[in-house]
C-alpha cells in the first residue's frame, strides 16, 4: 500500500482528464546537422544562443523533480542531440536519477557510428532513428546532406551492440517517399526493427501544404501487399503507435496517427524544450517557462508546483486533423518531437 506522501505524489501526475503523465521528452538542443525539408525552414532562421539553452545541470534538476512526481520514462531528443558536446556523460548522469526506469534517445543516426558504444555504456538500451528514405540520393534531397551511409551504419552498429528495440521513424510524405513504404516494411521481416510510419504533422514554417497528407489507412494498404498484418496487444507503457507484425517477422510495424485518429485520450507525455519551456502537448503552442524560475533561484517545491499547475491545464485533445491542417508555430527541431 502506498504511504500518504506517495499517494499525494501519484495524484499530482493525473491531469484533469484522468491521464497519468509519466513520460518526459527532452530537447537538449535546437541545432541539427541535417536540414530536412519538412522540419526546418528553407530560409534563414534564428537558433538559440548558447546561454538561452538549458544547461545539463538544469535539465537534470528538472528531471529529478519530475521523477518525484511520477515521471519514469525520459527520451532525449533535439534538434539532433548528438551534436551537443558532453551528451554521453549527460545520458549517464540522467540514468542515475532515482525513480527513472528508462532513458532512451532519438537521433537521425548520422553521428551514431562514432558515438554508439559510448551511448550504450551510458546505460541507454533503446534508440529511435529518424530515417525517411533508404535511397542515398533521396536522403540528400530530403536532408540536404549526403549522409545516408552514415545513418545506416549507425543503425547496424546499434543492432550489433544489442540496442532493443531499435525503432525507425518514417515520416510518410506523399510524392516524396510513398514509393518506399513497402521497402521500409520489409525491414521488419528481416531485422528485429520496429518500423514506425508517422503521419506528417504541420509544424512551423517548414510545413508542407502543397500535397495532401499521407494517412495511415493508405500507408497500411501499401504495406499489406507483403502479407497479413496481425495486431499486437497494447502494453501499459506503449506509446501512441498502433502496432502490427507480419507472420514470422522478427520486427514489427507501427502507425502513428496524429491526424487521422487522435490518440490524445491515451497521452502520457509532456515535453521540455531546449529553451526551458514545458509543453504539455506537442501540437499546441501553449507552454510554461521553467528556465526563468530555475535561474531565479526557485526552490524545488516551487518548480514542482509550476509543473503540477501546467499539467492540470493540459488540453483534452489537439485540434489538428486531416481536414484542419492549421499548423503549430515554431520549428520541430526547436520543440523536440
Amino acid at each position: 500500500m502506498l504511504k500518504p506522501e506517495q499517494q499525494a505524489s501519484e495524484q499530482k501526475l493525473i491531469d484533469s482528464y484522468q491521464r497519468r503523465l509519466n513520460y518526459l521528452r527532452i530537447s537538449i538542443t535546437d541545432r541539427c546537422n541535417l536540414r530536412c525539408s519538412y522540419c526546418q525552414p528553407q530560409t534563414p532562421f534564428r537558433v538559440l544562443p548558447h546561454q538561452e539553452i538549458l544547461r545539463y545541470e538544469e535539465i537534470q534538476r528538472i528531471v529529478a523533480i519530475a521523477a518525484t512526481l511520477g515521471v519514469t520514462k525520459v527520451r532525449v531528443t533535439g534538434g539532433e542531440p548528438l551534436v551537443r558536446k558532453g551528451i554521453c556523460g549527460f545520458l549517464d548522469r540522467l540514468g542515475r536519477i532515482n525513480r527513472l526506469r528508462d532513458v532512451s534517445l532519438t537521433t537521425n543516426g548520422v553521428l551514431l557510428p562514432p558515438n554508439v558504444s559510448k551511448i550504450r555504456s551510458a546505460g541507454v538500451k533503446r534508440i529511435n532513428v529518424s530515417l525517411d528514405t533508404l535511397q542515398a540520393a533521396k536522403f540528400k534531397q530530403i536532408t540536404g546532406r549526403d549522409a545516408f551511409e552514415h545513418a545506416w551504419e549507425g543503425i547496424m552498429a546499434a543492432r550489433r551492440l544489442g540496442f532493443a528495440p531499435i525503432k525507425i521513424n518514417v515520416v510518410a510524405l506523399k510524392g516524396v517517399n510513398d514509393d518506399e513504404l513497402t521497402a521500409f516494411a520489409e525491414l521488419s521481416q528481416t531485422y528485429p526493427f520496429h518500423i514506425r510510419f508517422i503521419e506528417h504533422m504541420p509544424i512551423g514554417d517548414a510545413c508542407r501544404t502543397t500535397a495532401e497528407p499521407l494517412l495511415a489507412p493508405e500507408i497500411k494498404k501499401h504495406v499489406s501487399v507483403l502479407g497479413r498484418l496481425k495486431p499486437i496487444a497494447r502494453k501499459s507503457d506503449d506509446g501512441p503507435a498502433e502496432r502490427y507484425a507480419f507472420d514470422n517477422a522478427p520486427g514489427e510495424i507501427g502507425f502513428i496517427r496524429p491526424l487521422s485518429r487522435h490518440f490524445c485520450g491515451a497521452c502520457n507525455r509532456i515535453r521540455l524544450t531546449a529553451a526551458g519551456q514545458l509543453r504539455t502537448c506537442l501540437l499546441s503552442d501553449h507552454q510554461v517557462d521553467l528556465k526563468a524560475p530555475l535561474r531565479g533561484n526557485a526552490t524545488d517545491a516551487e518548480i514542482k508546483d509550476i509543473i503540477v499547475k501546467a499539467i492540470s491545464k493540459k488540453n483534452r485533445a489537439h485540434k489538428l486533423s486531416a481536414c484542419n491542417l492549421k499548423g503549430v508555430s515554431g520549428r520541430m527541431s526547436a520543440i523536440g518531437g
